[in-house]
């Protein structure tokens, strides 16, 4: 099964940790954001990594085979974004699109942090989902969610107003063959036909439902994910999971240290 992460950005407010390491290698609990992710995929069945780089690409080029060398067995693949300081995730999905158009895969951001039972959950749930935080506050910058009674979404953004919304999209979404090529043609005639190349994905994704498409919500409860986004975020993340490493820490090797 494929897997896309993206990992493109330059993690501006998360300076001075990302002055020279890209956030997705900054770890969470002794072990490096993008590891922690591959590790979590593989052992639901993923086996096939496509993987959206920009910023510091050598060092997650380099971080990926010291983990997982061509003798283990796992596929990676990386596609850069030579513009991603003026591009958003949207545009750097669209790259994506040789390696996984009528292909089934999760997409994921290459800052979450999150319980393996996220990934379970969908995968239990099948494809054309994505992961809803309903507990907890929900704040005007994040992505949110509405949905009808069977957990149809209905709009999906920044903008959807916190009153009514289902709750946050984690940035973990499931698709199927069908809906990738429906996805992979609204982001070129979003991101490469009208130019739209600052925006989020999400707005693809609406595109899509507006046009008939069916993308559900999974109400993960109480498991946990998170966004990296500033130092606060990453020092609650190490707080948080420092009590339950998921991970022998004593074998990572992303050569990077937080301090804390």
């Amino acid at each position: 099964m494929k897997a896309a992460i993206l990992a493109a950005g330059c993690a501006t407010r998360l300076r001075p940790y990302s002055d020279d390491t890209p956030k997705t290698l900054l770890p969470v609990a002794g072990v490096p954001i993008l590891r922690r992710t591959m590790t979590s995929l593989m052992r639901c069945g993923f086996d096939q990594f496509v993987i959206g780089t920009g910023y510091l690409e050598h060092m997650v080029r380099d971080a990926v085979a010291d983990w997982f060398p061509s003798s283990s067995g796992v596929d990676v693949e990386f596609v850069t974004n030579p513009i991603f300081r003026t591009t958003n995730n949207a545009y750097s999905l669209s790259l994506l699109r040789p390696h996984l158009e009528q292909d089934p895969f999760i997409l994921l951001d290459g800052d979450v942090v999150f319980d393996l039972g996220v990934v379970e959950a969908l995968l239990a749930r099948g494809p054309d989902c994505l992961a809803v935080r309903s507990v907890g506050d929900i704040g005007l910058e994040e992505v949110k969610v509405t949905a009808d009674a069977a957990d149809r979404v209905l709009a999906i953004g920044k903008h959807v107003p916190v009153r009514g919304a289902m709750g946050e999209s984690v940035g973990i979404e499931l698709f199927s063959a069908h809906s990738s090529a429906k996805l992979f043609d609204a982001l070129d005639h979003r991101v490469h036909q009208q130019g739209l190349v600052n925006e989020y994905y999400e707005a693809s994704f609406q595109e899509i439902i507006d046009q008939g498409a069916s993308l559900y919500g999974v109400d993960i409860g109480h498991m946990y994910a998170t966004e990296i986004d500033t130092i606060d975020d990453l020092l609650a993340a190490n707080a948080r999971l420092a009590a339950r490493p998921a991970f022998d820490v004593a074998r990572h090797s992303a050569g990077v240290r937080l301090a804390v």
